[in-house]
């Protein structure tokens, strides 16, 4: 059973939650499969160039049903984990399925998702490594400059939002609260936040500035200590956010549901 918690929660941040603050429903059965009779989003693996890293670099794309250059769309990115790629939102997050059905029951505003490969690609004995601060780069000087150039888009703060799961939760979290110039919609699912806390220096300004601030994670997932903490912090210093705990392991059933949930949160207008 999944439970739930709203943390100083402001009108601003969330309004379809502030009147009654209510907890959050957990996703209908049925919600990360995909329906043959509605309309299905665009995906698109698409190259990038890359000044940062050298050379072109993957992505996915997922623009909504009935997409059209005479409209423009909010962008939110979304960061995989560790072990993952562009890929895996797809293939082990269900998340076009997920998007899918929730433009199906009305439930998100019309969004493009835009899925990077968090990893930066440099060589360290044979492996894959990546720091924050190199992705960072890469996301803020060559991926959402090609974002905007190619796709119909708001470019502002108001519409842009950064979440991820596990490695990319960590990763969303320190890049959205250290660029508030650039989102407004930041969250985390079962981060790994250790290895350098998000910049929680101006409680005022964090609340002022972000629409919505997410944390959540597995109810028995190894990430959950640091992630409580994360929570705990943010409610000593008083910073507006939704601390949501569901029920599972580090295991992608959690982010799948957290997925549901967040994307129906993302763009809503102000009241």
């Amino acid at each position: 059973m999944n439970r739930h918690t709203v943390v100083g929660l402001v009108v601003l941040v969330l309004p379809v939650l502030a009147v009654a603050q209510a907890p959050l429903p957990p996703p209908p059965k049925g919600f990360d499969a995909p329906r043959d009779a509605i309309a299905h989003g665009t995906v698109a693996t698409v190259e990038y160039g890359s000044k940062t890293v050298g050379g072109k670099r993957p992505m996915t794309v997922y623009t909504p049903p009935g997409y059209s250059k005479d409209a423009k769309y909010p962008v939110f990115y979304l960061l995989h984990g560790a072990t993952d790629d562009h890929n895996t939102w797809l293939k082990k997050g269900s998340a076009n399925a997920i998007l899918d059905n929730l433009y199906a029951d009305k439930k998100i505003v019309p969004m493009i998702v835009v899925m990077p490969n968090s990893y930066t690609e440099e060589k360290k004995e044979g492996a894959k490594t990546g720091t924050t601060k190199r992705f960072e780069d890469d996301l803020l000087k060559d991926v959402i400059p090609y974002v905007e150039s190619n796709y119909s888009v708001l470019a502002d703060r108001e519409h842009r939002a950064i979440v991820g799961w596990s490695m990319g939760g960590g990763q969303a979290l320190r890049i959205g609260l250290n660029h508030l110039d650039t989102f407004a919609w930041v969250g985390g699912l079962s981060s790994a936040v250790f290895g350098g806390a998000p910049n929680l220096n101006d409680p005022d300004e964090l609340n002022k500035k972000l629409r919505l601030l997410w944390v959540s994670c597995g109810d028995k997932d190894t990430l959950l200590k640091g992630n409580t903490a994360l929570h705990n912090t943010l409610t000593e210093k008083k910073v507006a956010h939704i601390w949501h705990i569901d029920s599972g392991p580090h295991e992608w059933a959690v982010p799948r549901n957290d997925l549901y949930l967040i994307a129906a949160l993302l763009f809503r207008e102000k009241k």
